[in-house]
């Protein structure tokens, strides 16, 4: 069983092997994080990683203008921090929370020690870092290509995916900073979804009624994303589930000889 507050919840941790995940798990600081904080700047160095569970991290770029553009979203699928183990300490980007809730802190120290450790915690972190790479690649040509209405589809869906539930808390001008459009853009797109009967929006509260219909509306891009992140990392484990760390472990190792075969 999972239990409210297991590291297991973030899908990285929940495919370590046992002996990885006891040797880890202790050093994990369960921590909450709240909406519009702020876990990393710019040039700032880099202290800690953290495994979402129940948050949403967005990977903001921002212009000496004080304008910014999402690049990429963390959640439970993954880890803010990939400039740690890359060999930097810093990074270009800032690391502000989308959706709050709560996440595992881990020392920047022992992250980078079991990933000189060569085991399946290196594997894992890489294929991830891959992944997250091309959701930064096609958000970038989602971001020149397609149309307003196609972009906040596609980031309510990759926030959906995130998330245990079918509602955000996040105003239009949030939205706005994370597409690096005007508010009133935003505006206009949700009332178009709204009125469609796909979405319901109310004082920041943001409820997804009618997905298959996002889905529909959305451009390839959020199909690319996510079907590249299947391949690549374990399959989520809902909680309750009663698979150990070890039977995802064997479970993602037969997914690969799947793949080479």
């Amino acid at each position: 069983m999972i239990c409210p507050h297991d590291p297991r919840q973030n899908h990285l941790l929940a495919a370590l092997p046992a002996a990885e995940a006891e040797h880890l798990f202790p050093h994990l600081e369960w921590v909450p994080v709240l909406l519009g904080e702020v876990l990393y700047e710019s040039g700032m160095p880099m202290r800690h990683v953290f495994f979402p569970t129940t948050a949403i991290v967005s990977l903001l770029y921002v212009m000496e203008d004080g304008a910014s553009a999402e690049i990429a979203i963390v959640g439970n699928e993954g880890m803010v921090g990939v400039s740690l183990f890359m060999g930097g300490e810093t990074t270009t980007n800032r690391a502000v929370v989308q959706s709050a809730g709560h996440a595992y802190r881990l020392n920047g120290h022992w992250l980078k020690d079991e990933f000189c450790r060569a085991g399946e915690m290196q594997h894992l972190l890489l294929r991830y870092t891959q992944a997250l790479l091309t959701q930064m690649a096609q958000t970038a040509v989602c971001n020149r290509h397609h149309t307003l209405e196609q972009q906040f589809c596609r980031w309510l869906l990759l926030s959906l995916d995130r998330l245990p539930g079918n509602e955000l808390v996040m105003t239009h001008e949030l939205i706005a900073n994370m597409l690096g459009v005007c508010r009133e853009g935003v505006t206009e797109a949700a009332s178009k979804m709204q009125k469609a009967g796909l979405i319901t929006y109310h004082r920041g509260h943001i409820t997804v009624l009618d997905r298959a219909g996002l889905e529909v509306r959305t451009c390839e891009c959020y199909a690319v994303v996510k079907k590249e992140f299947d391949r690549l990392l374990p399959h989520r484990v809902e909680p309750g589930a009663s698979h150990s760390p070890s039977t995802i472990h064997s479970a993602s190792l037969q997914s690969r000889r799947r793949e080479t075969a």
